[in-house]
């Protein structure tokens, strides 16, 4: 029974190796697409871009020309919020022209924000009709100061996801392993049983060699006790009342003799053992 648990725990043992080097190579793949995320999320902020100044054109706006629906490429304008202020200035061949208008964001939404404009007059030919599809320069220190705090914040949130990652990793490697880990505990439990095992079978050959050696003693010590008696017996020395004792036999037999024992006829100079003197 041993020899066939030994065998079969170095069958797991194979298996556990193998099994190893295919989660060594899982979590490998795991950590380079990790490392290929974290690049693509890490945090980039310049410090030389100006992030306050962008474009946009006019996509819609009301009949007073206050309120204009502003499609811009500039992703970062995601990050408005109502009332921010937004100075703008019409472009005429890439250059601003005139003074900055002033307005305020009201809404975002997907390319576009919704601006409130006090006047157009200071940028804007009042004469002229402001047709949509004007191309405009915007400048918004609000906005540049937001996404610095912004990118200081996704460095916090990449911080917090590595943590997390750190603890899938740790979670993946227990439930892709688990299988290896169950056979390399139930290998540990089965050494220690087959040691359990082999101390039990001495205990139990101990055990009975005592009971061999004891069962030896007790012949050899019934037969010292046996001589014993006998040299007891034989070495006992008896105190016999023979006028007593011959007339309870002379009684038993049924001879003649008196109901009562006679009493013992003593000499001046003889000693009786009964009296003592």
């Amino acid at each position: 029974m041993r020899y066939i648990r030994i065998i079969l725990n170095l069958s797991l043992l194979g298996l556990f190796c193998s099994a190893n080097s295919d989660l060594n190579k899982a979590l490998e793949e795991f950590e380079e697409k990790n490392r290929k995320i974290d690049e693509k999320y890490s945090p980039f902020y310049d410090e030389k871009v100006d992030y306050s100044k962008f474009t946009g054109r006019v996509s819609d706006r009301d009949s007073s020309a206050n309120i204009l629906k502003i499609q811009s490429e500039y992703k970062n304008i995601k990050f408005f919020r109502a009332g921010d202020m937004v100075l703008f200035n019409v472009s005429v061949k890439g250059e601003a022209e005139g003074e900055a208008c002033t307005g305020y964001v009201r809404g975002v939404e997907n390319s576009y924000f919704i601006l409130y404009v006090q006047a157009l007059n200071r940028c804007w030919d009042g004469d002229t009709y402001f047709r949509r599809g004007t191309f405009l320069l915007f400048n918004s220190e609000a906005l540049s100061k937001r996404i610095k705090d912004v990118t200081l914040y996704r460095a916090v949130l990449l911080r917090r996801r590595k943590d997390f990652l750190a603890q899938l990793n740790d979670v993946n490697t227990f439930v892709w392993g688990y299988d290896q880990e169950r056979i390399k505990l139930a290998a540990e439990y089965d050494k220690k049983l087959a040691e359990i095992e082999t101390a039990k079978s001495q205990a139990m050959d101990r055990l009975l060699s005592r009971k061999l050696d004891q069962i030896r003693l007790r012949e050899l010590l019934i037969e010292k006790l046996t001589f014993l008696d006998k040299d007891l017996e034989h070495y006992r020395v008896d105190k016999d009342e023979l006028l007593y004792d011959r007339w309870n036999v002379d009684h038993d037999l049924g001879k003649p003799v008196k109901r009562r024992p006679q009493k013992i006829k003593v000499h001046k100079n003889d000693y009786d053992p009964l009296i003592g003197i």
